[in-house]
């Protein structure tokens, strides 16, 4: 049974420990108290789909959702994630962070956050009509679902979300998908605080601001894209956040390394997009299982192996087989 198996690792059973004490202190002496609804096997399908949900893993989810259902601890683990994740729906920070659960809990500790999402949705999906968030954007973004399904798919040739605690923040109203670009409704950090205020800005550590994630999937982070999704991101936060200041937009992100510049030419993509960047701080840790993770879809996967079909991959592998190593880079640049 899945809640027995997370109870038998030392740092799981500590979460689980810790998810029934916050839900009996908030007053739940007989069950969770959001009143989600887990879709049958009838309607999952479609609830899938629209999420974006790859149709290979569609009839596997719906075999597994009936095993769920048919194991009382399990859902009451089930409600009450939900009951945590949404609580502070909207609210900076405040997500639930989702622990990936091991090995041994198998396909349904695989995807047991997947169906966490699920019977959240209808919260979700309350929270962006009451900040009017128009049906095309919360559609896409949630999308984001099914996108991290085909990338667990290609690391491992199995169903299951790598990162669920990324997700958490597409169902937790945090960030959006904007056309090519994604924006997280973040705070600055210290470096990068002090760095935009040092420029004149009237910002700084601790102060809001937009952090721009670059999906892949999703076609060329060319130029002209990524001019169209700032113009809809100004727009969009302007209107369905007009409480909120966004003065700066940052990126964390091994593609603002500046050593990529030594290997690819001045009007390529990436190269550009770095230009639109001012420096928050240097990053002095390697992070080389970034880039071979992003562009080849194994971080494991041995250096010496690396194919060369693309200048990106030319420009990772290369690298680091002359016995380089990547950094990922901090930018910053006024909205």
């Amino acid at each position: 049974m899945l809640v027995e198996e997370l109870r038998a690792d030392e740092r799981l059973a500590g979460w689980l420990r810790d998810l029934e004490s916050e839900s009996e202190s908030e007053g739940e002496p007989g069950g969770p108290r959001a009143e989600a609804v887990l879709p049958d096997a009838v309607a999952l399908p479609d609830v899938l789909l629209d999420l974006s949900v790859p149709h290979e893993h569609v009839n596997e989810l719906v075999v597994l959702r009936d095993r769920l259902a048919a194991d009382p601890e399990a859902m009451t683990l089930l409600w009450r994630c939900v009951d945590r994740f949404v609580r502070d729906m909207g609210e900076i920070g405040k997500g639930w962070e989702p622990p990936v659960f091991p090995e041994s809990t198998g396909a349904l500790g695989r995807t047991f956050h997947l169906f966490v999402f699920v019977a959240a949705l209808p919260y979700v999906r309350a929270y962006h009509r009451q900040r009017g968030i128009p049906a095309d954007v919360s559609r896409r973004t949630l999308a984001d679902l099914g996108r991290h399904m085909a990338v667990h798919r290609r690391r491992f040739g199995t169903g299951g979300l790598l990162v669920p605690w990324w997700i958490a923040l597409h169902f937790h109203g945090e960030l959006y998908q904007l056309g090519r670009l994604q924006y997280q409704r973040a705070r600055l950090g210290g470096h990068t605080g002090q760095a935009a205020s040092a420029a004149g800005l009237d910002t700084g550590p601790g102060e809001l601001c937009l952090s721009l994630h670059i999906p892949d999937f999703r076609g060329p982070m060319s130029p002209e894209a990524c001019d169209r999704s700032l113009d809809l991101a100004r727009e969009f936060f302007a209107r369905h956040y007009p409480d909120e200041r966004y003065a700066v937009a940052v990126c964390h992100s091994w593609l603002l390394d500046p050593q990529l510049k030594r290997y690819l030419p001045a009007d390529s993509n990436i190269v550009r997009f770095q230009e639109r960047f001012q420096a928050g701080y240097e990053e002095t840790k390697a992070d080389d299982k970034s880039p071979v993770g992003f562009v080849f879809g194994d971080p494991e996967l041995p250096v010496e192996e690396l194919p060369r079909r693309t200048r990106v991959e030319r420009a990772v592998g290369d690298h680091l087989r002359a016995g380089g190593h990547w950094y990922g880079g901090h930018g910053w640049f006024a909205l």
